[in-house]
């Protein structure tokens, strides 16, 4: 099966990444996670990007914060797509993070989730893949089919107990 690629540019991103894995895990993808600075050891990165073709990676989802270059650059240099998680500040709330990613130049699109949005990283990279794995889609089905149950027992404990001792 082919593999996503996970990279974060510090550990402090571990969080909001592992949820990103986990749903990765929850569909059954294969997948590597790596910590590069793109600022602190750009050789390091470069090799990761250039590479990450050879290592059948077919999405890369990539956090970052503050400046956040490191999910345009894995789109200037990976050919196939890129996931921007942007990871809350404390200077801006993660809104420079998201901008920085979000506004990317002509012909290096790279999708972008919500501030410290793992878990919707991962489904995205699951849903990319499954445009090609009909396995991988039941799967996806079946995960909607599990949001919607959850949301059906919320209801039915509501009216059961009422809002007051919800």
């Amino acid at each position: 099966m082919a593999k996503v690629g996970i990279v974060m540019g510090s550990d402090s991103d571990m969080p909001v990444m592992k949820k990103a894995a986990d749903m990765l895990e929850k569909f059954g993808i294969e997948y590597e996670m790596k910590i590069i600075s793109a600022h602190r050891e750009p050789d390091v990165f470069f090799e990761y990007a250039k590479t990450a073709e050879e290592k059948d990676f077919k999405v890369i989802i990539a956090g970052a914060g503050m400046a956040a270059h490191l999910p345009g650059m894995c789109a200037a240099i990976f050919p196939m797509p890129v996931i921007g998680i942007p990871m809350h500040t404390t200077s801006l709330g993660g809104r420079d993070s998201l901008y920085s990613i979000v506004q990317m130049p002509s012909g290096i699109p790279v999708a972008t989730v919500a501030i410290n949005g793992g878990a919707n990283a991962g489904i995205l990279a699951a849903k990319i893949l499954a445009t090609s794995d009909p396995e991988l889609l039941q799967k996806l089905k079946d995960y909607k089919e599990e949001l919607k149950d959850q949301v059906v027992a919320k209801d039915a404990r509501l009216q059961e107990v009422g809002y007051k001792e919800y």
